[in-house]
């Protein structure tokens, strides 16, 4: 065992970084373990500086303390990463001997809020927003509808993730006709394969032959989703050209706050449900690590029926028999 009070925590974070990053997280993956890790570490070195701080500080009591605080200006689902963050890099360094045990039994961790998917409100509102944006909005300075309904498509009709959607290349979209299918790198490092049927077919195409117009025969490796520049699409322009297509449409008051593009997705996951898919298919092709979150959106259905049902005005006659 290497002597505790000599070692400093920051290198430990970045030999446990790059072991991370040699399972190919997503960058918001690792962004998150240094924020998390960075945060009460600071907290521990009490305004010193996190380089200061050495294995020897990190006792129960310490990082009790500092969770406590990291906890006060924090929602519970922040603290219970940040939590799983420090208990990941424990596990880390127990497994590399560099300490004994893992101190993260002795630090509380929140209980995470009941699994609430956010689906646009609004039956018809899928259908409203694809019909107002198909159409180019001349108040744009270059509009290109058959990108922007190819975005809202792939979210909610293949219920992609953002994340998903910008690693998308090319060749990614396979398969004959009336077989074709989409190849996704899913979080977490796992990827997926998701139907696609002739409809959102007929959008991507559409899309990539505006795209040719615009700028020449793209190759297979190649991001399949662009800007008005032929550049990939990054993060905050795809949730700019979401939250303009809202806009377009006048369903912005229709959108769970906090939600925007994983509204898409949870729409595409609910409606899965509505129409009498199982835990297990919801699971397979929107890529969850847990049956018990494709199980939320069941639960949901089955909430939103019995509350329809409730709605009949047929059953307030019967409270007087």
């Amino acid at each position: 065992m290497q002597d505790e009070q000599d070692v400093r925590v920051a290198g430990l974070v970045e030999e446990f970084l790059a072991a991370r990053a040699t399972r190919k997280p997503s960058v918001h993956t690792l962004q998150a373990y240094r924020r998390d890790l960075g945060a009460v570490l600071a907290l521990i070195g009490d305004g010193d500086g996190d380089d200061v701080v050495t294995l020897g500080d990190l006792s129960p009591r310490s990082l009790r303390a500092a969770f406590a605080r990291f906890a006060a200006s924090r929602a519970p689902a922040s603290v219970a990463r940040a939590w799983s963050s420090w208990n990941a890099f424990f596990t880390f360094l127990v497994t590399e001997r560099v300490l004994p045990g893992n101190p993260m039994s002795g630090v509380d961790k929140p209980r995470p809020a009941p699994y609430s998917p956010k689906p646009l409100r609004g039956e018809d509102t899928p259908e409203q927003l694809l019909s107002a944006v198909r159409s180019a909005d001349e108040r744009q300075r270059d509009p290109w509808p058959e990108r922007d309904v190819a975005v809202l498509a792939l979210a909610l009709c293949a219920g992609l993730r953002l994340s998903e959607m910008l690693a998308l290349r090319v060749g990614d979209v396979q398969g004959r006709p009336g077989e074709r299918r989409v190849e996704v790198a899913g979080k977490g490092g796992r990827p997926r394969t998701v139907p696609i049927e002739p409809e959102l077919d007929g959008v991507i195409e559409r899309y990539q032959d505006s795209r040719r117009v615009r700028f020449g025969r793209a190759g297979p490796r190649d991001a399949l989703l662009v800007d008005r520049r032929g550049a990939p699409l990054r993060r905050g322009g795809l949730q700019y050209l979401v939250e303009s297509c809202y806009r377009r449409a006048g369903v912005t008051d229709r959108v769970p706050r906090g939600a925007q593009l994983h509204a898409l997705r949870h729409t595409f996951a609910t409606r899965l449900a509505e129409d009498g898919a199982n835990a297990s298919e919801i699971m397979r092709l929107l890529g969850h690590a847990s049956l018990t979150t494709s199980q939320g959106y069941i639960e949901v259905t089955a909430e939103q029926q019995r509350a329809a049902v409730r709605a009949n005005r047929t059953n307030r006659a019967l409270r007087g028999l």
